[in-house]
């Protein structure tokens, strides 16, 4: 009687994403090179944009909710006015680029790099900046509440006249001139005297209880 073998089947690979296929809800363009681009306005929700290269493309008000960033370039792009609520943008490259008017309300900026990044009138409660990057980064103006910014780099970022709704952790942040003339970080936690005393705030800036404002306020011109 004649013995049949069965070889085992292999899995079927991946698929690829498909970098030339044009944007759409739940596109995967993961590790794509989508720079210098008119993206503008794009319909993004939900898609696969790990690893992919957006360097000086404009994604303003794009609809990028619930996308995953993770990894991805985006210095000198803008995002000016997309909507990115509860997007992942964990360890993107985001220097210079422009998140002005944008919604991320609950989106993850951990490990970002965001050296001079524009936050500037953003929707951002509940966004997490755990360990990011954010030197000079502009803050001006944005909605803030519920943010981590524990361990993060803020050194000559700029907290003045944001609106704050909610309780920001600073624990461990590094705050080397950061300017918080104006705002209110009376609920802020893990603030500390030495993180203070390092800022640059005013008679206006509102500090958690125990904490003081010390003589060098306020700094001068940077």
């Amino acid at each position: 009687m004649m013995t049949i073998m069965l070889l085992p089947v292999s899995p079927l690979p991946a698929a690829a994403a498909d970098c030339s296929a044009a944007a759409t809800s739940g596109i995967d363009w993961s590790r794509c090179d989508r720079r210098n681009l008119m993206l503008s306005g794009s319909d993004l929700k939900q898609a696969n944009l790990s690893g992919t290269d957006f360097g000086s493309t404009d994604l303003r008000e794009a609809e990028m909710t619930s996308a995953n960033l993770e990894r991805a370039k985006l210095e000198r792009a803008s995002l000016a006015g997309a909507i990115a609520d509860e997007a992942d943008f964990t360890k993107i490259e985001g220097y210079r680029t422009d998140f002005s008017h944008v919604s991320a309300k609950g989106a993850s900026f951990r490990g970002a790099e965001l050296q001079r990044a524009i936050f500037a009138d953003a929707e951002l409660t509940g966004a997490s900046f755990v360990k990011a990057e954010a030197g000079r980064a502009t803050f001006s103006g944005a909605d803030l509440g519920a943010n981590d910014f524990s361990f993060a780099n803020l050194a000559r970022a700029d907290f003045s006249g944001t609106d704050i709704i909610g309780p920001l952790d600073f624990t461990s942040a590094y705050m080397f001139l950061t300017r918080i003339e104006g705002t209110d970080l009376s609920g802020a936690k893990g603030l500390v005297q030495s993180q203070v005393d390092l800022a640059c705030g005013n008679d206006a800036t509102r500090l958690p209880a125990g904490l003081t404002k010390p003589k060098s306020w306020p700094c001068g011109a940077d």
